[in-house]
């Protein structure tokens, strides 16, 4: 009976193991025959380099250099162990740390997992010589991006970091995936299409412990294209050098196509702090109250102060309100209604070119008043002004341009003399951003014509053809154009606003403004051009309380006794655009 009841046991066993091979070998045996595959497959990504950035001589001012990664492959628990035990006394982390690294950037069993990034290369020749010692560790090399010259145009180039949730449900549709590195603001993010790589890598088999055993397959990385600015490096740098640590923000632009030279903001931040992930140092850019990533050369909007005067005197010449003739008597202030505007000087009898010249505001309080607000509106939208001017970096802001129909439906108020005074000398409602005035001015250098300012001249060698970047002319006569070039000419000869700009080897034409500031001191303006016959550059200065435009013209002059030193105003140095202007 006994011997019965064991043989039936034993039977039942053996029924019980058949049934559960026949299960494993049959019923379930395709997925377990994919689950083995994927257990000895081994997926090691290689990264391409992303594009690099060049200035308008094709010098190089961002690119990839090479850095090694150690990455550690998560599927075989035990090599984990092995690894995360002997790793601590060659990369001078705890075990803790690398465990906790590894918590935080695993993803998926089959893909390798980065515990730290950009060692040196004396760690990673050990760990490749030593690779028997640390089963399933991986030296990965891999491109870092480079800022070769720190701050250097900081504001133009941007930063790269990992991609945001708000970025990522935009771009998933164009290959953009979690934990990828993306360009934040500049020519990183507005061209990160362009520059991005795409990724490759390695499919291997390897055996129970990890080894490899054959490659199964290659997908080559593809690097990112080559993006060509229009910013000239010598030129960047001396911007940059002449405006020091002062708040405010510079520019310097072809006045006859739009090509931006150089372009600075400040404060400003370094973009590798980004790429090193050096979080203390990215949070104090973020809490900073000076605003460091804020590029206030096209995002920060201020009153124009006087810098605003040109565009007045146009719309009296054109209006017919005013001619060469006009003469206003300044002595120091003037009534508008009952309430007293003051001038900051006393300039007796002035016409339109020498109320220009020496800024008087007598002078801009009457025309303001004898044109009107709607008039003087009307002809600050035809110098590109409360809207865009179609500069391809994100984030520029409109400025506001305040007028009669504005002020009736928004404030339920009448415009009244006060108001055409005050807007007259840039003050009031009026918000501009460097960047408008910029363009604003060069309509006066190239004598009639409203550019698109840009950055990027060409990709991988292709010049962008951007149907946005337009050249337009606008309805102002010649004789208007001519009579206030006189004005701002006299702005920089003797007894002008900005005389010590009157250089013996150069002749410079531009207007001074002091913007009132509710805040604190006034804000400081210049907009200008030189040379005055044969253009080559617009410029502008603005420098955040900045007290007077007087200090903003200092910076200016720094900046052209440099560049004549430097020669960089000797001819061909910027190919003059007039021909392309009247074809």
């Amino acid at each position: 009976m006994r011997i019965r009841i064991l043989k039936s046991c034993i039977i039942f066993i053996f029924f019980v193991l058949i049934l559960f091979i026949l299960n494993l070998q049959v019923i379930q045996g395709n997925k377990f025959k994919a689950l083995s595959d994927k257990n000895c497959i081994r997926l090691i990504p290689q990264i391409g380099s992303r594009g690099t950035i060049l200035d308008r001589n094709n010098a190089v001012i961002v690119s990839d250099t090479i850095s090694y990664d150690v990455m550690v492959l998560p599927r075989d628990v035990s090599q984990l162990e092995v690894a995360m035990g002997r790793l601590p006394r060659v990369l001078g982390i705890s075990a803790e740390e690398l465990k906790k690294r590894f918590k935080n950037a695993y993803l998926n069993p089959s893909l390798p997992v980065a515990l730290v990034r950009n060692i040196e290369m004396k760690k990673a020749v050990i760990l490749e010589e030593l690779k028997a010692d640390f089963p399933g560790v991986v030296v990965q090399p891999n491109p870092i991006r480079g800022y070769r010259y720190g701050k250097l145009a900081c504001h133009v180039l941007g930063y790269l970091g990992e991609i945001d949730r708000w970025r990522l449900t935009r771009l998933s549709n164009y290959g953009y995936n979690t934990k990828d590195i993306v360009g934040f603001g500049g020519v990183e993010e507005k061209y990160d299409y362009y520059l991005r790589q795409e990724e490759g890598g390695v499919s291997a088999e390897v055996d129970h412990r990890g080894r490899f055993v054959r490659m199964l397959g290659y997908k080559p990385p593809r690097s990112g294209r080559n993006v060509q600015l229009t910013l000239d490096l010598k030129i960047q740098r001396i911007v940059e050098e002449a405006l020091g640590e002062r708040t405010g923000c510079a520019i310097i632009m072809d006045p006859y196509t739009g090509e931006i030279i150089a372009m600075v903001s400040n404060p400003g931040f370094d973009p590798t702090v980004f790429v090193a992930r050096q979080n203390d140092k990215i949070a104090v850019l973020f809490t900073n109250p000076k605003a460091p990533l804020l590029n206030r050369a096209i995002s920060g909007v201020y009153p124009a102060g006087s810098s605003f005067k040109p565009i007045v005197a146009a719309a009296a010449l054109e209006t017919g309100k005013e001619n060469l003739s006009t003469t206003f008597v300044c002595s120091g202030a003037t009534f508008v209604g009952r309430k007293e505007f003051k001038c900051w000087g006393v300039h007796g009898a002035q016409n339109i070119v020498g109320a220009l010249a020496h800024s008087c505001n007598v002078f801009f309080y009457k025309t303001g008043v004898l044109v009107g607000g709607q008039n003087m509106y009307e002809y600050a939208l035809k110098f590109g002004l409360s809207k865009p001017t179609s500069f391809e970096l994100s984030n520029e802001a409109s400025g506001f341009i305040p007028n009669p129909l504005w002020k009736k439906i928004s404030r339920f108020q009448k415009w009244f003399d006060g108001d055409s005074a005050n807007l007259s000398i840039g003050q009031g409602e009026l918000l501009v951003t460097p960047l408008q005035m910029l363009r604003m001015i060069a309509v006066f250098a190239n004598k009639g014509y409203l550019v698109t300012p840009f950055v990027v001249k060409a990709v991988d060698g292709k010049i962008v053809d951007d149907p946005l970047r337009k050249i337009v002319p606008i309805a102002i006569q010649e004789s208007t154009i001519n009579t206030v070039r006189r004005g701002l000419r006299g702005v920089t000869e003797e007894g002008g606003t900005a005389s010590i700009l009157n250089f013996p080897e150069i002749t410079v034409a531009g207007k001074t403004g002091t913007a009132q500031n509710p805040r604190g001191a006034p804000h400081g303006w210049f907009v200008g051009f030189f040379p005055f016959e044969k253009t080559r550059y617009a410029i502008v200065v603005f420098l955040e309380h900045g007290v007077a435009g007087y200090m903003s013209s200092l910076t200016v002059k720094q900046i052209i006794t440099q560049m004549l030193k430097e020669g960089l105003m000797s001819e061909g140095s910027l190919q003059n655009k007039e021909s392309c202007l009247e074809k």
